[in-house]
């Protein structure tokens, strides 16, 4: 149910990972904490409570304390469990009203308070909220069980699926009832009651694991962050990055010293810039050794019990494994037809990828000359520091000298906002009269284009250790006719913050990031469906992607690059020669950056093509890794996989079999930017188009058909092809493309 039940999951995956694995049945309910049982008083203060009175619902962070969560969480349950009850016992026979729109009102004090709660643990946990998250995983899991594995209820619905067409709905009903239907056979409504008792246990350990795992992903990331003894050994690493490094080994109580935090992915950003060869060994080796060192935070084992957990889970279900099982519910339907797509891709990118590596081991073999020294073989460390001497070499520029002009706040209201006011005609106003959970976050009312207030939007955007690593968007408050409500949403990045009085500034890559997930708060923010079910980015997680890598287009569209791409200091544009070496340079690293993609995404389909008995043991997972990459093609050593698998936290985030859809999605991102291009670019036409045919629609219609009626056409993959270098036309991936968009 993406009422309370299905919304939470999509609230808890989008959060990192926390717990929502699947819900208690309403024949075995969960038993009410009584410890936990408010007084009077403290119940008429916990504001979770009744709907927030701010605007549009907006959480009232000032008043929320920690401790507010768990009872509320609690309340939660026990309420939405009694509502369930009541539509399930009802002893008039089954309406499209009285049982499926009765299951999307209800939970709504469950939902309000998981969706804060989930949220604020992505964006900014802390022990107490990591100890609930630990305490109520399985709690939830066993509550989504309650409801799914309810015989008495999944008859009510099936009774409506059976008869949806002589019901007189409209087609969005119709959807609604099949959903219903679907996802609750998925969870386990037609196995005997002996199976769903043995499901309830694999749940509920999924869910306590899942969140155990995430947890240390974090602990880690800030607990392998490479301190620097001597500044010298910092050379080459822009002057605002080293002072963000001297503050926070200062925080840790290392005055004098640097502290480099790691980020979530296999490669770290400052190895690009490290002129000391060991230093960026040395990052490295911290980077790729988390989870799996032998000490508390490591993953191996909690990796070795969710994959057959998972797969056990799969053949219950009647499916041979779990990908087969994710899969069946996406676009792709089946492994077979990812394998055709990825293994399409795997030898032209890491031929590509070879043929960059060769590139950078002459530049390294010169330079040794040069120096009358010996030369070395190139190494995952050194890639990202001489790609960017290579480029430089044949591009005539340093990626460094872009940042005096993408200022963090002209990049968000001169470009990203801009392009989205040029497109569909809203606009934006900034307010500081919201409370935020904390100082760096901002807030923003959305007016339509006829002035109706249409969402809030909130950003926040730095890195800090209680923030988990990459960027996303989360929807606090999830548009519905039903219930009369409108969006809230937010986007988070991780951008390193600057030492206080010092300007934001990004990198390119950093930009295409903010513009991307801007492209996910759009599509929450224009969702005009009537039911929640249907809200927003509820869509097949292999199409989710879409809308928000199509928004990375406008961030190297002429008019609006000019508008936002000015020097912080002097306000003067972005000189011409060096926007046209930006474009110019689009392709470059490409075979890289879709190697350590693909080896990520086949990674993720190995681990989850197992049956239970191959599943293998802690001590041998990564070996199992390695055999993987090698099976797969894509074992290139100096382009390790974007993510290895003890700190892979989208496969236990909601992307489990599914790491594959971005690359899914970038087809029809490919073939949509095509279609933009063609037909004027940046217009008010061409945005009213893709708003009313797509972005509105959220989950209501398949997620194809939307595709299909914004393009004409089906999906094609040559666009795709040409983006990334790898159409059979293309000789050198490196030449100088046409295309636009980059690697999210």
């Amino acid at each position: 149910m993406k009422s309370a039940i299905s919304g939470l999951a999509a609230v808890a995956a989008c959060a990192a990972a926390s717990a929502l694995a699947q819900p208690p049945s309403a024949e075995s309910p969960v038993p009410n904490d009584t410890s936990r049982v408010e007084t009077a008083d403290a119940a008429a203060e916990n504001p979770f409570f009744s709907p927030s009175a701010l605007p549009l619902e907006y959480p009232p962070f000032d008043r929320i304390d920690d401790e507010h969560f768990a009872p509320a969480l609690e309340r939660g349950m026990a309420e939405h469990l009694a509502e369930v009850e009541s539509i399930a016992s009802n002893p008039e026979p089954p309406t499209f009203e009285n049982t499926i729109v009765a299951l999307e009102r209800s939970g709504r004090l469950l939902e309000r308070t998981a969706t804060v709660f989930y949220n604020l643990v992505g964006a900014d946990t802390n022990d107490a909220r990591q100890a609930i998250q630990a305490e109520f995983a399985p709690k939830l899991s066993a509550h989504e069980d309650a409801i799914r594995l309810n015989s008495q209820l999944f008859a009510r619905i099936e009774t409506l699926y059976e008869n949806r067409e002589s019901l007189g709905l409209d087609p969005e009903a119709v959807r609604l009832i099949e959903r219903y239907h679907v996802d609750f056979v998925r969870a386990g409504a037609e196995l005997s009651e002996s199976e769903k008792a043995r499901l309830r246990e694999i749940n509920e350990e999924s869910a306590r694991l899942r969140t155990q795992f995430t947890q240390n992903v974090l602990a880690e990331v800030n607990a392998s962050a490479v301190v620097v003894d001597d500044r010298a050994s910092l050379d080459g690493l822009p002057e605002a990055l080293i002072e963000a490094a001297a503050d926070a080994a200062a925080e840790r109580g290392l005055d004098g010293k640097y502290l480099i935090a790691l980020q979530n992915t296999t490669g770290q950003p400052p190895n690009a810039y490290l002129h000391d060869r060991e230093l960026r060994r040395r990052i490295h080796e911290a980077s790729i050794s988390r989870g799996s060192r032998g000490n508390e935070y490591d993953n191996r084992g909690i990796i070795s019990r969710v994959v057959e957990l998972r797969a056990e889970r799969a053949r219950l279900l009647g499916y041979p494994n779990h990908a087969a099982y994710v899969l069946a519910d996406e676009t792709a339907m089946t492994p077979d037809a990812v394998d055709e797509m990825l293994s399409a891709l795997v030898p032209p990118a890491v031929a590509n990828a070879r043929r960059e590596g060769e590139a950078l081991q002459a530049m390294i073999d010169r330079e040794q000359a040069a120096k009358g020294e010996p030369s070395f073989e190139l190494m995952p460390w050194d890639w990202a520091y001489y790609a960017e001497k290579v480029r430089q070499e044949s591009y005539e520029f340093d990626e460094a000298a872009l940042k005096p002009y993408l200022e963090l706040d002209s990049v968000l209201e001169n470009g990203v906002f801009y392009a989205a006011e040029r497109l569909y005609g809203i606009r934006f106003e900034e307010r500081d009269d919201l409370p935020v959970y904390h100082p760096d976050v901002r807030t923003f009312d959305v007016f339509d284009a006829d002035g109706s207030h249409l969402a809030i939007f909130m950003l926040d955007p730095y890195a800090r250790p209680s923030k988990r690593g990459g960027a996303w968007m989360n929807a606090y408050v999830s548009q519905s006719e039903l219930l009369g409500t409108r969006p809230v949403v937010a986007n988070h990045l991780n951008i390193p913050k600057p030492p206080p009085g010092e300007p934001t500034l990004l990198t390119w890559d950093e930009v295409t990031t903010a513009f991307h997930e801007f492209g996910h708060a759009l599509h929450g923010m224009f969702s005009n469906v009537t039911y929640p079910y249907f809200a927003g980015t509820r869509v097949p997680r292999d199409f989710v992607e879409f809308p928000s890598q199509v928004n990375e287009m406008w961030a190297d569209w002429p008019e609006v690059l000019a508008n936002y791409a000015r020097h912080y200091e002097t306000g003067e544009p972005m000189p011409q020669e060096l926007l046209d070496k930006v474009l110019a340079s689009a392709k470059f690293n490409q075979g890289f950056a879709t190697t350590e993609y693909l080896a990520a995404a086949l990674l993720d389909q190995s681990w989850h093509r197992l049956a239970p008995d191959e599943v293998p043991p802690a001590d041998e997972v990564m070996a199992f890794e390695a055999r993987a990459l090698e099976v797969n093609g894509t074992d290139y050593e100096p382009v390790p996989p974007r993510y290895r698998t003890p700190y892979f936290s989208h496969i236990m985030g909601g992307y489990d079999a599914g790491y594959y859809s971005y690359i899914w999605s970038e087809v029809l991102d490919a073939n949509t930017v095509e279609w933009l291009r063609q037909n004027g670019g940046l217009t008010r036409e061409n945005g009213d188009r893709f708003r009313s045919t797509l972005l509105s629609r959220g989950g209501s219609v398949e997620a194809l058909d939307l595709f299909r009626a914004f393009a004409g056409h089906e999906p094609r993959i040559e666009p795709l092809l040409e983006r990334r270098g790898l159409s059979p036309n293309v000789d050198d991936a490196s030449a100088p493309p046409e295309s636009d968009a980059a690697e999210p």
